[in-house]
């Protein structure tokens, strides 16, 4: 399921969809096709909604992955089962597994998969306990699995478990039975509330391992950093220019890299093609650096993502933050913890971007600001809740 605006992550959304979003220098959704693709799923149906033609353009037919993809175009937002539905032709005939095209995970599905094909039920949710299960759908589940209450983000003093719904469902193709056409109809607000009240066993699966949707900026320096820690080993992919530099792997270098002299690259760290790290640079583990990026002397990059042709003046320094597509940040700047800057925005000298703080696309922010506050333009929509 790939239609959803992801105004939450704004400003990475405006200009690419959510799976879209660079994980390691890659889309996300390329990772979650390869991790499938690997576990036996070869029949993929993508619903596309929100700029589906960029999905289209990251995966193409599926061949480089070893799938066999058909793409749906939903016209108008249906909800989860809606767009589900609106696929119903390519997926009836067999049980079918239902991911979100957002989600980062190196769970074991086709286990979920067996595990339901075992039962003689319509529907097994996948369920995983998390620290804080506030913003998603919740599940109580009895000694069979057997799911005896649902809520859908739960209030306080309404939070009966910690086990979350991860939004992977496997579904028997009957349930699109239960699932009314040419309207919005979502899984978990109203296709599961519908089955159990009509008498419909509904079984959770307890996954084990790493999973996050990647709703937010959070999440989505959480998924990079499993991304990252999965890296064993240095890759060179081309040419390195390299004198009197030090490099700590596991760190994955593309082709025409130059690292100055004096420069520490602390992996796990990947670094695109085209990058040129200049003189007494520090960069820290988990960290992503894009294409053709420019980071000058002295800078230090830690825990950070930045996208392709980011310029990094002097001095400056970054920290737990994502940075998007061709942003400039000029000499003795801080870029606090969780920032996230959209593209093409220029930083003068000397500014400091607080914690937790938003920049839009094609801002300026003049030198020695000392910014506290989301940084809007008008240009583009202010909104970032919701989906």
């Amino acid at each position: 399921m790939c239609g959803g605006e992801g105004t939450r992550l704004r400003p990475l959304t405006f200009e690419r969809p959510k799976p879209c979003i660079p994980i390691v220098n890659r889309p996300s959704i390329q990772h979650l096709v390869s991790h499938l693709s690997n576990l036996g799923f070869n029949e993929v149906v993508i619903t596309l909604g929100y700029m589906g033609s960029s999905i289209e353009e990251a995966l193409g037919d599926g061949s480089l992955y070893g799938v066999d993809i058909t793409y749906v175009h939903e016209k108008v937002k249906m909800g989860t089962a809606g767009s589900v539905k609106n696929a119903q032709e390519y997926l009836d005939g067999q049980p079918f597994l239902v991911v979100g095209g957002d989600h980062v995970t190196d769970l074991n599905v086709l286990e979920f998969y067996r595990e339901h094909r075992r039962g003689n039920h319509i529907a097994t949710i996948g369920l995983i306990s998390i620290d804080d299960p506030s913003e998603y759908g919740i599940a109580e589940i009895d000694v069979s699995y057997e799911i005896k209450r649902f809520k859908e983000k739960p209030a306080p003093g309404e939070i009966f478990s910690n086990l979350a719904s991860t939004g992977m469902y496997i579904f028997n193709p009957e349930v699109f039975d239960h699932i009314p056409a040419g309207t919005k109809y979502d899984f978990a607000r109203d296709l599961f509330p519908a089955l159990m009240n009509e008498g419909h066993v509904l079984k959770g699966w307890l996954a084990r391992g790493n999973w996050t949707d990647v709703g937010s900026p959070s999440s989505l320096r959480v998924a990079e950093r499993w991304k990252l820690q999965e890296m064993s080993a240095t890759n060179i992919s081309g040419n390195l220019a390299m004198k009197g530099a030090h490099v700590l792997g596991p760190v994955q270098l593309g082709d025409s890299i130059s690292l100055g002299s004096n420069t520490r690259v602390i992996g796990p760290v990947a670094i695109g093609a085209g990058t040129i790290i200049e003189k007494d640079v520090l960069i820290g583990p988990y960290t992503s650096i894009g294409e053709d990026c420019h980071i000058k002397a002295n800078a230090k990059i830690f825990s950070s993502s930045l996208y392709n042709r980011i310029v990094v003046g002097k001095n400056s320094t970054v920290s737990g933050s994502i940075i998007d597509n061709d942003t400039v940040i000029r000499e003795d700047c801080s870029i606090e913890n969780d920032t996230v800057i959209g593209p093409r925005v220029m930083i003068q000298r000397g500014v400091v971007i607080h914690s937790k703080t938003r920049l839009w696309p094609e801002t300026v922010i003049p030198e020695g600001t000392i910014v506290k506050e989301h940084v809007l333009n008008k240009k583009f929509d202010p909104r970032c809740e919701g989906s």
